[in-house]
This record gives structure tokens, sequence and C-alpha cells, in this order.
């Protein structure tokens, strides 16, 4: 781009120094210093005036905001890969290209996935909090504060794109047996790998398991993907874990079968109504049945530094004419 006019490249959260450095090197960028998620009518603004857009998971990009975009406004580069929240098909009618930042985000989620399905069957918030609280801890007993074993547990992943077959090779090491559901088959080679089973019936693998990761795509075919009948399959003695989206989930049903012991336990890293995180759940964490997280799946300097380079790189190719690398079309939302 040298020689031409940079592109006003308007980003609506504050991103890691290393990368809103190298933007200012590269664009005419505006950033937000004070991390305050923008207005609506700042949105707006925002749109009318920017070459680029850089928005992330904060942001709800729909139709009607996109409608008002100004006419210099041809790329939306979002800062994350779920494009769940802007209506790609709306910014396609508008000539306006969208990018994300798909893969750099896999082994940190994965991590947090793990991480999750170890705390809750082995109740490590709810040990770590009675220390807060020492002279609720009379010492070691063997009957006192009793989890479940891991190893040996079937889990059953749904959605084994990167992050799922990430978890799965995790798991395995662990020794859970490897159960999947997806839209399509996976290699045969990754089964192998894996000794994977694959159920063509997501309701038929709920119904056997006793650890669910969720890692699929919010789309509009998907919301409440685990509906109130499909939580009713479960095993009263089954985990579910949810790294993904919140609203894959019929949150109201989940959370009286965790207050009716239908359910044996959830780790929580997303919500359906983020950033509100329902009380009954906030009152659920405190008796143990829960752990829940400020969606940190992917809160790693590295993943956010990583994220911020696709951005980076994907605004430079698309003004120096070529098609850029992570272009999301209106078919894959």
């Amino acid at each position: 781009m040298a020689g031409k006019k940079k592109p006003l490249v308007v980003i609506t959260r504050k991103l890691p120094d290393q990368v809103e450095t190298r933007m200012r090197e590269l664009f005419d960028a505006r950033l937000n210093l004070d991390d305050r998620p923008l207005s609506q009518p700042e949105l707006v603004a925002a749109m009318k005036e920017a070459d680029v857009l850089v928005p992330t998971v904060t942001d709800r990009i729909d139709a009607a905001l996109i409608e008002q975009a100004g006419a210099n406004l041809r790329l939306i580069a979002n800062f994350g890969n779920g494009v769940d929240k802007i209506d790609v098909e709306a910014a396609a009618r508008k000539g306006i290209t969208v990018t994300n930042t798909p893969g750099v985000l896999t082994e940190d989620t994965a991590d947090m996935t793990m991480a999750l399905m170890l705390a809750v069957p082995r109740r490590l918030t709810e040990g770590a909090n009675i220390l807060e609280h020492p002279s609720k801890w009379a010492g070691w007993s063997p009957t006192w504060m009793l989890g479940r074993r891991f190893t040996g547990k079937r889990l059953g992943i749904i959605g084994m794109g990167r992050i799922g077959t990430a978890v799965a090779r995790r798991a395995k090491a662990f020794g859970l047996s490897i159960h999947y559901h997806n839209r399509h088959r996976v290699l045969q080679s990754v089964e192998d790998e894996l000794e994977a089973t694959y159920w063509e019936s997501l309701d038929q693998m709920l119904a056997r398991m006793d650890i669910i990761s969720i890692n699929c795509p919010s789309t509009p075919a998907t919301f409440h993907l685990l509906s109130a009948r499909r939580l009713a399959l479960l095993q009263p003695t089954a985990y579910i874990v949810n790294t993904a989206r919140g609203d894959l989930i019929d949150e109201e049903t989940l959370v009286r079968m965790l207050q009716e012991g239908k359910i044996a336990g959830a780790g929580l890293d997303v919500f359906e109504h983020e950033p509100a995180v329902n009380p009954k759940l906030v009152k659920l964490a405190a008796r143990g049945k829960v752990v829940i997280l400020p969606h940190m799946g992917s809160a790693t300097i590295e993943g956010r530094i990583d994220m911020g380079e696709k951005v980076i790189i994907n605004i430079r190719t698309f003004f120096d004419g070529h098609r850029p690398p992570d272009r999301v079309l209106p078919n894959r939302t």
C-alpha cells in the first residue's frame, strides 16, 4: 500500500499494544483506548466514516446497522472467529466484504475446555473456595469433597471441527473414550487416531455420554441445539461443558435441571445473554453445581496477538486488491 492513502480503520475495542502499534503504522487507525463498548450511535457514526470496521464479539453488526454504512466502508474485519453477530448476507448485499480470524484460537480454547472438563467433576473451584474460609476445613477426610473419576468416561463432542478435534486429542490422552456428532464424518485417519465413535444421531449420543463438550458454531440452525427435549435425554450423572456460544443451550432448562439434580454439573465459559449472566447460575456456582467463567476460552496474550495479525493481513490483502485469506461468505453463516 506504499504511496496510497491509508484506509481509515475504526477499531471498536482496545487490542494488545503490539497489534495497535502495527495498525497505526500501516493504517489511519482510530483506537479505542478506553476499551468501552461503542454505543449504537457511535457504531453508526463509525460505519458512516470508516473504510474498515474492526468489531469484536461485543458488537452486533445487524442488517439495520449495515444499511446505514457509508459509501467508503468496504471491509468488516472481525477480531474473532465467530461471525454470528454480523449479518454477512446484508454486508454482501451492500458490497461489504467480511473477514474473521480462524484457526488461531484452537489450542487456547481446547485448553480451557479441558480445564472446565476437569474442574466440574473433580469439584476444583468448590474446593478452592473452601480455603477462602479456613475454618470450614478441618483437614483431610476419606469421604469429604468426593468428585467423580475422569479417566474411563465417555466424552461426546458436538462439533468436530478444529477445536472439537483438539479437545478430542487432549481428552484421549486423559483416558476418555471419544464420541462425536458432526454434520459430516471426519476423515477415517482422524477417527483411527482418536479411536473415535461417530454418531449420526445427536439424540442417541447424548443419552449415552458421561460428559458433553459443545464446540460447534452459533448459527440460526444451531440456536438451542441442546433444547429442553435434548437436555432431558442426558443421564443424571452427566456433565456439560460449553466454550462455544451460550445460545447453543436452552439456558433456562439447563438451570432447572441443575437445580433439580437431573444433571450432575456444568462448566460454562459462555452465556445465552452475554454479558448478562443468569443470577440462578451464579447461585448454582456458589453451591458447586456449576463452574462459570467470563468468556475466557481464547484469552491468552499469544492468541490475541495472533488474532490481530490475521486482521492486519486481511486488511492489507484487501486493499492491495486481492481476496483476503479469511473472507467469510454468506453461505457459511
